[in-house]
């Protein structure tokens, strides 16, 4: 296998370049933002109570809207999950009698449970009266302009786009795709609000949404931009009118952004977000060496290890359910935190099949540490997203695959 490692490394090296090119130019964009705004130790402090007038909130939220390029920004700890944000932002702006379309199918399980989009029992669509069309993807897991153009009515009020996969079988978006379905629907009503999930995609690509149109941005914490230092939280950043709405619906209208205490070391946010650059990629560097290893050993991998990325997620086909729950059983064996545990999958809050997670992580479900989890059911994909360090990547890999190799396949692969 030692061989195997090492042909693998020769070969993803070269490709490292062009992550590099990207994650300079990331790199400058956050370093400016700290500059322009003068970051001080006086903004590590935060706030308790009600959070008036706190230095840091309102830097915090200023930089990331800055390095966004987005008109403001609501950065907050209150947020206990990117699905939080989202659903924060749509009860912000969606009214009853509105509709939403999906531009990019069926959103990820958590969300689509929030909204209620398959239930008649609960869930914002229903409660408030909302209509919800989503247009399939094509078969090649394309957006469908035509489709979309056809979905629209005089009611459509926001359009959800999902950057990321989720637990579907389908690329992740680029900053292109993305922009081609923002100028669909602004040609045919520019005040229809385009809402991006942008979770796991921060700083993956030398462009955020909101530099190619998107009303609004959403994403979490505890993945890209949280740099693997930021506790919880999530942001939204974009259009002031729409970021404030987002606000008055966490907190209450009237209070929106101006209120909120930090409730947590204001340094990490600051930092994580200073350090997410760096961390992305080397993220991504991890997952192009797993998805050339894995290719090698004949699964089926999403990306290609030599394809362009748009997040840092690496799918891994396993086709068997033991390969699968292995598979995570020795990430989780071979991480530095809770290295005892035995993953099991079971049923989690928001999702539809039971689950199996991997995450030896120093936060609890943070994607941008290493981590692997999945839907324990055929085709048994299994998503491996983060990884604070390549070399941190590698080694958890290798003593993972060699054990997966010596337990299940018995020399049949070599």
């Amino acid at each position: 296998m030692h061989k195997l490692f090492e042909e693998v490394e020769n070969e993803v090296k070269p490709l490292f370049f062009e992550l590099y090119k990207i994650s300079s130019l990331n790199h400058e964009k956050v370093l400016n933002g700290f500059r322009e705004l003068n970051i001080s130790e006086n903004c590590f402090y935060g706030s308790t109570g009600y959070g008036y007038g706190d230095l840091s909130r309102e830097k915090l939220d200023s930089l990331y809207a800055k390095v966004f390029k987005g008109e403001e920004a609501i950065v907050r700890t209150q947020f206990v999950s990117g699905t939080h944000a989202i659903v924060k932002s749509i009860q912000g702006i969606v009214r009853p009698g509105d509709e939403i379309i999906s531009a990019t199918g069926t959103p990820y399980d958590t969300l689509r449970n929030a909204l209620g989009i398959f239930s008649s029992d609960s869930g914002l669509l229903k409660d408030w009266n909302v209509k919800y069309k989503e247009i399939p993807l094509t078969s090649d897991g394309q957006p469908d302009l035509e489709n979309l153009k056809k979905a629209f009515s005089i009611k459509t009020k926001l359009i959800l786009i999902q950057r990321s996969r989720g637990y579907q079988n389908r690329p992740s978006l680029n900053i292109q795709k993305i922009e081609s379905i923002i100028k669909t629907v602004k040609e045919f009503n520019p005040n229809i609000v385009c809402l991006v999930d942008n979770c796991y995609g921060e700083f993956v690509e030398s462009k955020e949404p909101t530099e190619v149109g998107a009303d609004l941005v959403v994403g979490s914490l505890i993945k890209n931009p949280g740099g693997s230092l930021a506790p919880a939280g999530g942001y939204v950043v974009g259009k002031k009118e729409l970021v404030e709405k987002a606000a008055s619906a966490l907190t209450a209208p009237g209070l929106s952004s101006s209120i909120g205490a930090s409730l947590t070391d204001p340094r990490l946010l600051f930092q994580g977000f200073f350090m997410a650059p760096h961390v992305v990629t080397e993220a991504l560097k991890g997952a192009v060496y797993t998805a050339c290893l894995y290719s090698k050993l004949g699964f089926e991998v999403s990306p290609r290890y030599d394809e362009y990325r748009t997040d840092i997620v690496q799918a891994i086909k396993f086709n068997n359910q033991n390969l699968l729950m292995n598979f995570c059983r020795y990430l989780q064996e071979f991480s530095p935190i809770d290295s005892i545990a035995v993953p099991e999958a079971s049923w989690l809050p928001g999702y539809k099949d039971k689950i199996i997670m991997a995450g030896g992580t120093f936060i609890q479900g943070s994607s941008i540490e290493l981590s692997a989890d999945a839907p324990v059911k055929p085709p048994y994909w299994v998503y491996l997203q983060g990884g604070i360090s390549y070399e941190y990547t590698k080694i958890i890999i290798n003593n993972t695959t060699k054990k997966l190799l010596n337990s299940e396949l018995k020399g049949d692969m070599n």
